[in-house]
Parts: C-alpha cells; structure tokens; sequence
C-alpha cells in the first residue's frame, strides 16, 4: 500500500513537469510586433514591398533610395554684351535650385509636382562668352561629365549647338528666341516668343491703334548681330505688308554701339517711319533711343514715331536708366513687370530674400528662375518613368520636356508652357508693354503667328 502511493506521487510529479520541459526545449516564439513597409524610390515613384509576416504597414513613402545628384544649367555669356544679364539668370538658376533642395516641389504654386528627397540638384555652369567655339567646348565638358540638359544664350551660340543637341538627343532652354530654333524644330526648348512673332504682334497692336487713313509705314531698327537680324526676312515682312503696311526698310546699329546712331535715326525721319521694330540689348536700345529724343522723335516729341524691341530690350532695366526719355517706348513678348501682383514674382522675392544670389539682379533673373523650373521639370517627369540613377540624356527630353504641359510660371510669362515632339514653342501669347507715365503698362495681348523664315 506505501509503495503504491509512492508510485501514484511519482507518476504525478512526473506529469505536472513536462509541460516545463517541452517550453524549455522549444524555439523563440515569431515577433508580432508590426513591421513597416520598406519603400525604395524608383523610376521617381514609391515601391512598397513586405517587410513583416503578421502585419504589414501599407502607407505612404517613409524612407527614399540612395542619394542621387543631377546636374542643371549650361554655358552662361559671364562677359560681352550680354554679362549683366547672364549673371542675373545664373543668380536665378542658383537661388530656384537652392529653394528646390530645400522643398522638393518646382514651386510653391505646384505642391504636386513633388520631387524625391533623395534628389538634389547641382548648377553646373561656365561662361562661354558670347563665342560659339567657346560655348561648343563647355557643351562637350558638361556631356562628358554627365549634364543631362543644357542651356543657351546667345543666337549664335543655340546655332551652333543646335544640330549637336539633336544627334545626342538632349533638350537646352534658351533665353534667346529667334526663329532660326524652329525651322526646322530642334531640341532648343523656348520660353518667348520668337522675334518674328513678336514684332508681328507689335504690328497688329499698332494697327488697332492707328486712326489716320493713310496706311502706316513700318521699318526695321534693330541690332547689326544675329539676334537683329533674326527678323530680316520676307516672311515677316510679308506677314507685316498683308495687315496693311508699308514696309519701308531697314536700319541695322551695332549690338553695343560706339556712337550714336545718327545716320540710322535720320533715315527714318526722312522716309517718315511711323514704327519701327528691331532686337536690341539694353546698351544697345538705351543709346538709340537718347539718340532719337536729342533728334526730337518719339512718340511725345515733334516726330511721332513708335520704338519698338523685342523682349532682350527689357523696360524692367530700360525705365528705372532712362527716365523721361523712354517714354513711349514698347517691348513685346517679355516677363511681367517687377511688381505685378502675381505669384511668380512673390516667389521672386522670397528666393532673393532667402538665398542671396539673386540680391539686386536685373530682371533676367526671373529668365533663370524658369529655366531651371523648366529644367527640373523635364528631369522629374522623366524620373517618374525611369530610375533617376540610370537617366540619359534621350529619357530627359523624350519622357521629360516632351511632357511638359501648361507649366505655369506663376505669371512671370503671360502664358504656360506646351512642348511635345516637333513642338519646341512653348508659349502661345505675346505681351505688349508701353513705357506710359514712366511706369511699364501691359497694353495687348497677342496670340503667335508662327511666322518662320523659309528653311535653309
């Protein structure tokens, strides 16, 4: 009977300790705990992929892929004529890009257009000093370095680059304008109206203007270089003539004149000129003009004459120098005044104010504020597409600026930008500004005749 409860209280024990014995033997338990989703940026959107086995995060992008840099900009005319400009559309490159980096959207007025916190943004620059032979050196520097875009300053310069952007398949913006880009229509991204288009609309607006019934005389005044001499051919002349004009001429003054053009002003007063148009730079149109006054011609002096320029001729730099004597001095196809209510040049004066660069610039740099947005654009669309790491040059223009559709630069341009294949024009309205009381007047809106010089 001993033994027998003995044997019943072992066989107990025995029971009540394998319960302990199996956990001891047994392997660590699966976590429960919730793992969060990884997310690698690629091709510029949001991958997500499983990290967990019980639950698992399905939200939105927390964590971005390796860090990745891509270069914007081009050559920059630093010296010659065009140096003062060109430093203020590089101060915009550099502040836009800077507030980019900061942001990762393009604008403050696009909070969609977001950009991938692993992208940063570097200005590559060098100044190709208004010389085509210099400007195709620094293009072959920047390629080999691996700039995906480019830049243009000058017309000689967008010439010269023109057919080699189209064989390596890359896409420049330019802040010169003239027709010669789109005939036939390269890789040369404009953001105004060409020259053509633009003196063609100074001449419409004239025209509704015009109450004598005599047929207004009409003759070129323009620049002795490249950019002035975009407008010198018979399709524009015979678009001028078909509204009605007498086409009288033209007179060509250097781009930086040495003396007053005297000769030239006084051809147009005897060949009683009622409007001129032509494409000068501020030291070329300042002169030409204080010329035109001390000859008493203007549209307030004894001669009634109309100056006209296309947009290098900037009232935003002409009125502040001349004064009084610009008066009545028109500028077609060019950015909105300095202080139009618009977002563009709020956003403007934010970048000045945080980053510097841009600190008493001209007004070109709003030129440089939207070529590095419409640079970035084209390098955002395109990484939406393919992995921003492994971008070419032919994914950039073909997948980025071919996309671009109604970029809205914030008013700085009177329209939004369109480009596809073939169609390198962006905008579709030119703006006509008259020097008025000393102040710069938007006074017409123009749609662009697209009015090309037979191809070459």
């Amino acid at each position: 009977m001993k033994k027998s409860y003995w044997v019943l209280s072992l066989l107990v024990i025995v029971l009540l300790a394998l319960p302990l014995m199996a956990a001891c033997g047994e392997d660590e338990p699966a976590a429960t705990t919730t793992t969060a989703a990884a997310v690698t940026t690629t091709a510029g959107g949001t991958e997500t992929t499983a990290g967990g086995t019980e639950t698992t995060a399905a939200t939105t992008a927390t964590t971005v892929g390796e860090p990745i840099t891509l270069g914007v900009g081009g050559t920059f005319a630093l010296t010659g004529a065009y140096a003062e400009d060109c430093a203020a559309i590089l101060a915009g490159f550099q502040d836009y890009i800077a507030w980019v980096n900061d942001n990762h959207m393009i604008a403050p007025w696009y909070p969609d257009k977001t950009i991938p916190e692993n992208i940063t943004f570097e200005v590559m620059w060098a100044d190709d000093a208004l010389a085509a032979d210099k400007t195709l050196s620094i293009y072959e520097d920047f390629k080999s370095k691996g700039l995906l875009v480019q830049r243009v300053s000058g017309s000689p310069e967008g010439l010269a680059l023109k057919d080699f952007l189209i064989e390596d398949n890359i896409g420049a913006t330019s802040q010169s304008t003239t027709a010669a880009y789109l005939q036939p229509p390269g890789n040369i991204f404009l953001n105004a109206p060409t020259y053509s288009d633009e003196a063609a609309a100074v001449a419409e607006w004239f025209l509704e203007n015009w109450t004598e019934t005599r047929a207004p005389r009409m003759a070129y005044l323009t620049a002795d270089a490249a950019l002035g001499r975009a407008i010198d051919h018979p399709e524009l002349q015979e678009y001028i003539e078909s509204l009605g004009y007498e086409f009288v001429g033209a007179q060509f003054v250097d781009l930086v004149p040495k003396s007053a053009p005297t000769t030239q002003l006084a051809w147009l007063k005897d060949n009683q000129v009622d409007l001129t148009f032509g494409c000068m730079v501020n030291p070329g149109s300042q002169p030409t003009i204080k010329e035109a006054v001390r000859l008493g011609m203007g549209t307030n002096q004894a001669y009634k004459i109309t100056f006209a320029f296309g947009n290098p001729g900037h009232l935003q730099i002409f009125v502040p120098d001349m004064g009084e004597l610009g008066e009545g001095v028109v500028v077609a196809g060019d950015f909105c005044a300095e202080d139009a209510d618009v977002p563009g040049v709020e956003f403007s004066n934010l970048l000045k104010e945080t980053y510097g660069a841009g600190k008493d610039r001209n007004v070109l740099y709003f030129d440089g504020m939207v070529e590095a947005m419409t640079q970035v654009e084209a390098l955002r669309l395109a990484s939406m597409e393919v992995n921003p790491s492994e971008l070419t040059s032919e994914d950039v223009l073909k997948k980025g600026y071919w996309q671009i559709k109604d970029l809205d630069t914030g008013g700085i341009f009177i329209s939004p930008f369109t480009y596809g294949e073939g169609d390198v024009q962006g905008p579709d309205t030119c703006r006509i500004q008259q020097v008025i009381d000393g102040k710069i007047v938007d006074v017409g809106a123009y749609p662009l005749r697209g009015i090309l010089p037979a191809a070459q």
